[in-house]
């Protein structure tokens, strides 16, 4: 297996390569330019100097996560070509550089949605937590300040304020998109790279809408197994597939993660792997990558990833706040070291159960001389 972890760069992240280098197993980071703007090509130096830092580091980037999607190309207007354009471009300076992994989501407005950026959980750690309860009292234009009042002063993936502070524009520009829309400008999107992505051997991997339902009003579409093969076979191509994220599918409980995981065999590029706790209807607390301290199968999981062969990178995704950390909310060194050394142990685990039961059946086999 590809053991990664999330890495937004120097100037953002509180965690140093030296120390990701230093978690057992983990070979690489997924980063990205985190102050590009939305929209804009990326400056070619700036991608050589990350993947410089990397390397020098005794790390490979394995994929970027993201290049993220403008809004004019989500709502389909007339602008939106112009964003392609730029989008293509941006595609083919990352593989000249041999990366060609690009994680993007497809979510209006607001990316991943939570009402509490440090719930407490029964052991003191703090964790990402949605309500919707909450979440229905909140008016939209005001979610921004209070996800960036409790972001432990750092910037926060999906919530950029130069983004967010045309929200009320932004849900108007949305008023006639529907998920039907929504679905056809991601086709249109898709039709428009793939062709430089089958040119630059880059993967796209589409990651699903966190949480899995409809917020706000407005559309979401990569939410269920329904949705996203009918996402992989309109635009039929080895290089559109999906970022599997357990946990954003997985916010609904109705979402069979291991079933959903086989049934995109050979579509997977991407693996983001962390637990949940249920606690009521539209209501989830995250929480540590190990089975019981959640609601989530984590050994299922990691076994349907095993099953089908997945070679692509995984990463322990959002983690809780522990041992008195300060960092961005979700993205701590202490928790996600644990959960990638907890889901090695898994991977090995089933790896070893595996061989060993394959080479019983063999000697079985063998004993009464029937060909393998």
């Amino acid at each position: 297996m590809i053991m990664t972890l999330r890495w937004f760069g120097k100037e953002f992240d509180s965690v140093s390569l030296k120390q990701i280098r230093q978690i057992p197993g983990v070979k690489g980071v997924i980063t990205t330019l985190y102050d590009s703007k939305v929209g804009e090509i990326w400056d070619i130096e700036k991608v050589r100097k990350i993947k410089k830092e990397v390397e020098e580091a005794g790390l490979k980037i394995y994929g970027i996560e993201s290049v993220n999607v403008h809004d004019d190309i989500k709502i389909g207007c007339q602008s939106r070509d112009k964003y392609i354009e730029n989008y293509i471009e941006t595609l083919k300076i990352l593989g000249n550089e041999g990366i060609n992994l690009v994680c993007y989501n497809f979510m209006p407005v607001f990316d991943w949605t939570r009402s509490d950026l440090a719930k407490v959980r029964p052991d003191g750690a703090t964790v990402l937590s949605y309500d919707q309860d909450i979440i229905d009292n909140i008016d939209p234009e005001k979610m921004f300040n209070k996800i960036d009042s409790n972001s432990n002063g750092y910037v926060l993936p999906g919530w950029e304020a130069e983004r967010l502070s045309k929200i009320k524009e932004l849900f108007e520009m949305y008023k006639d998109v529907d998920d039907e829309k929504l679905f056809e400008n991601l086709k249109y999107f898709l039709n428009a790279i793939i062709p430089t992505c089958e040119k630059f051997g880059i993967k796209m991997a589409i990651h699903p809408d966190d949480p899995a339902w409809s917020v706000f009003g407005l559309p979401r579409i990569i939410i269920n197994k329904e949705n996203i093969l009918k996402m992989v076979n309109n635009v039929k191509s080895d290089y559109n597939g999906v970022a599997l994220c357990a946990g954003s599918l997985g916010s609904n409980p109705k979402n069979d993660i291991p079933d959903i995981v086989r049934s995109l065999k050979g579509k997977i590029f991407f693996a983001h792997v962390r637990n949940l706790e249920h606690t009521g209807k539209g209501k989830f607390q995250e929480a540590a990558h190990l089975s019981s301290d959640g609601s989530m199968d984590m050994f299922e999981i990691m076994k349907a990833f095993y099953d089908i062969g997945f070679e692509g990178p995984f990463r322990p995704d959002h983690g809780r706040a522990i041992w008195d950390e300060v960092s961005m909310p979700g993205y701590g060194l202490y928790d996600r070291a644990l959960g990638a050394v907890y889901l090695q142990g898994l991977w090995e685990a089933i790896d070893k159960m595996n061989k060993k039961n394959n080479k019983g059946l063999y000697t079985t086999m063998k004993r009464w001389r029937i060909s393998p």
